[in-house]
């Protein structure tokens, strides 16, 4: 999952400078450290970590599809050609998880807010491989106009990447009837995701069931990314389009949100406690009142304020209450 991390700009090292003059005294001035310097080798090293445990967890997911399909019967005897289909999931997941990143790096650049490229989280569990990818701001945000920028280019750089994914994913996916009694992983299905699937099978027969092709499920994935991210809380993506609205009234807005996910855990869906646990987590860390910035008077303009709607709209289509539950189904 996303969540910026922002440090606040430290004095770099003193630099010693001679005033005009031949009597005039020595002067010091701190010396800002150049800003946009990576160590490229641990980025590379995550990523590549991280393409390994998406594409074995994409090889779980190919051949979940293919079982369901009914192209192999399971148990099968592990392949490493699984991998390789597999790879149909993590080079998607990564191009968007890519986006959404360097969504948030190029506008630090456009504002010269100091930032890291991105670190992809390796994590080797079947389900999705990565616990998603984060970038460290190292400096304070100049202007609500700036911290707008960075905070919403992440979700619709990775929002736009995914959409080509959702339906070439959709086109590859099949519906099948599943049997009566059976044990399920249901997967929550936001507003676009039924808009897609209801334009390439049309209404569903009682009984049946979309399969996703696991590209179809990296979009899924990346949905439910760019959801999480734009929640209006703290430090995350939501929080940061929130604060350039409200200032700081979105201490409130936090407060709301985290309820909210303990409350959805609580009556809805046990898949939020992790979100949930994470919030609570970053409350009592880094508190629910978003750091200030430089300039916090000048307001967004009109462009931006449609562009925040935008967002909204995103979140709204890529929301779903209950995104991962497990049942059995009875006769």
């Amino acid at each position: 999952m996303d969540t910026d991390q922002h440090d606040g700009h430290s004095p770099g090292p003193l630099e010693i400078q001679p005033a005009v003059g031949p009597a005039s005294p020595l002067w010091v001035s701190p010396r800002r450290p150049p800003r946009f310097q990576h160590r490229y080798a641990r980025h590379v090293v995550l990523f590549l970590l991280t393409f390994a445990t998406t594409s074995m967890a994409g090889a779980c997911h190919q051949l979940s599809f293919e079982a369901s399909m009914g192209s192999i019967a399971l148990p099968v005897e592990w392949q490493w050609s699984y991998v390789l289909g597999g790879m149909s999931y993590s080079v998607p997941l990564l191009l968007i998880l890519g986006a959404h990143e360097f969504g948030h790096y190029v506008y630090c650049r456009i504002h010269q807010v100091d930032a890291t490229l991105p670190y992809f989280l390796p994590f080797p569990v079947p389900l999705t491989g990565t616990l998603g990818a984060v970038i460290r701001i190292r400096e304070a945000f100049p202007s609500k106009r700036a911290l707008f920028d960075i905070g919403v280019a992440g979700p619709i750089a990775g929002f736009v990447v995914l959409l080509p994914f959702l339906w070439w994913g959709m086109t590859l996916s099949g519906v099948v009837r599943f049997p009566d009694s059976t044990e399920l992983i249901y997967f929550g299905e936001p507003l676009l995701l039924k808009a897609i699937a209801g334009l390439h099978f049309g209404p569903l027969p009682e009984g049946f069931d979309i399969v996703l092709h696991p590209m179809g499920f990296a979009a899924w994935f990346g949905m439910l990314a760019t959801a999480l991210n734009l929640l209006p809380f703290g430090q995350l993506d939501g929080g940061h389009i929130a604060y350039s609205i409200f200032g700081a009234r979105t201490t409130w807005v936090s407060a709301a949100t985290l309820a909210i996910a303990i409350l959805l855990f609580a009556t809805q869906s046990s898949s939020w406690f992790g979100v949930a646990l994470m919030m609570l987590v970053m409350a009592l860390v880094l508190g629910l009142r978003h750091p200030r910035i430089i300039d916090e008077d000048t307001r967004l303009d009109a462009g931006r304020v449609a562009v925040a709607i935008l967002s909204l709209v995103i979140f709204v289509i890529c929301f779903t209450p209950v995104p991962i539950e497990m049942f059995l189904s009875n006769p």
